[in-house]
């Protein structure tokens, strides 16, 4: 009997992306299981940031395609969109929001049935609660890029994309940082991600990025 094939949760295929007259990489591919990783590597202006923004539909490939499940992305982008939280360098926090009330109106944008009780557990995993009723205001950077990443866990979705998601945390929120994606992982959920930073992220697919062509990059090289 042949053994059961399952099909790869997100894969790329031959990606490419141009700004204006510049292509910025060509011919990138990788394949991700549920619980599978990919961490983005390369100089500033390599693409990082532009591979995240298009794997969210933010921007178009000019070639290649996203598979979903196997499904082509492009097919329903209403339905990749519901399905994937993409976290940039703007924490997008609403001044005169209180902390809670910014989480929940985000996590309402993906399901308008979400309720205080899921907005707390999200705001203590990431050590937020004391300030649940502080506007956003008066929230420092840290303090700020913490409440973008409880967006992640107040409406639950298999998809996180993550541009330098530890920028402005200290040790103790990093390692919640780690902590969180190791329970999306354990729960079949997938993490695409760059970061400067040393950032535990085990068994993941490292991709380089930069001289046009996405390459695989050895883990022993990773922070050398």
């Amino acid at each position: 009997m042949s053994p059961v094939v399952i099909p790869p949760l997100f894969r790329a295929e031959k990606l490419a992306c141009r700004r204006g007259e510049r292509l910025i990489f060509q011919d990138l591919d990788f394949t991700l299981p549920a619980g599978g990783a990919v961490l983005l590597l390369g100089p500033n202006g390599s693409g990082k940031s532009s591979l995240l923004r298009l794997l969210a539909g933010l921007l178009q490939s000019v070639a290649g395609n996203l598979y979903w499940d196997d499904r082509v992305v492009t097919a329903d982008r209403d339905a990749h969109a519901a399905r994937l939280h993409y976290l940039g360098h703007q924490d997008a926090v609403k001044a005169a929001l209180t902390v809670s009330e910014n989480l929940l109106f985000w996590a309402r944008l993906h399901d308008p049935r979400i309720g205080l009780a899921h907005v707390d557990t999200a705001l203590a995993a990431l050590g937020l609660a004391p300030l649940a009723s502080l506007p956003g205001r008066l929230l420092s950077a840290g303090q700020r890029r913490r409440l973008a990443l409880a967006r992640l866990l107040a409406a639950p979705v298999p998809l996180w994309l993550l541009d330098e998601p530890s920028v402005g945390l200290d040790h103790e929120s990093v390692a919640r940082l780690e902590h969180i994606i190791a329970q999306h992982r354990d729960a079949g959920g997938v993490v695409v991600l760059s970061t400067h930073a040393e950032l535990a992220l085990p068994d993941a697919q490292m991709l380089r990025i930069d001289h046009f062509a996405p390459k695989p990059v050895d883990l022993q090289d990773l922070w050398q």
